[in-house]
């Protein structure tokens, strides 16, 4: 496959630009900056604003799958609709796989995870309620997308090739935490992106 990553620096769509080259797909990375260097000799690099819609068009020319991995910068929250919907815009048609946020997903208690303390202390709450917006962004387009909804606390860790994939309801251990190594996540996306399940929101977790 060819499979574009958006936000390829950062802590999720680095790991996806691994995963997905390890397992022999053409990878393209695209950075923001202009001082970007390719992780690996066969991942192409591009550089593009994701709110330019013409440029990241002929960016994606060609690609079976994209992935978005941004992430607004503190304060920058109120950008991921806009931002969202350029990327759609921009892939015209082909799959773009959102990695969003746990906000939307629905809590063991009964309500959404965002009003959940368990899982969104108050200092989280902005960004949850971001990853909220972003998907509504989805829901209202036309596009072919899918959000994927990583567990309450995503973080760098060790590749143990596991993971449960859940639709809606957050996934939780049986100690009740919610989590997943962004390595782990990566697999679970390139896995979705090989094989693409029926649902256009979904979740992982240990």
């Amino acid at each position: 496959m060819k499979i574009v990553v958006v936000g390829a620096s950062g802590m999720a769509g680095s790991r996806v630009v691994t995963e997905a080259h390890a397992r022999g797909h053409h990878v393209t990375a695209v950075f923001r900056g202009t001082t970007a260097k390719s992780p690996h000799p066969e991942v192409d690099v591009a550089r593009g604003d994701a709110t330019d819609v013409d440029h990241m068009n002929r960016v994606f020319s060609g690609a079976d799958a994209i992935v978005s991995a941004t992430r607004p910068a503190p304060g920058g929250e109120d950008t991921v609709a806009a931002t969202l919907k350029a990327l759609l815009d921009a892939a015209a048609g082909t799959r773009l796989l959102v990695i969003g946020g746990a906000g939307p997903l629905r809590s063991p208690s009964g309500g959404l995870v965002i009003d959940d303390p368990a899982f969104v202390p108050p200092e989280w709450r902005t960004i949850a309620s971001a990853s909220t917006t972003q998907l509504q962004a989805c829901e209202a387009h036309a596009g072919d997308w899918v959000y994927l909804s990583p567990p309450a606390i995503l973080e760098p860790g060790v590749r143990t090739g596991t993971y449960r994939r859940g639709t809606t309801t957050i996934v939780t251990g049986a100690d009740g935490s919610s989590r997943i190594s962004a390595e782990d996540l990566a697999i679970a996306i390139v896995d979705e992106l090989e094989n693409p399940g029926l649902e256009r929101h979904f979740t992982v977790g240990y």
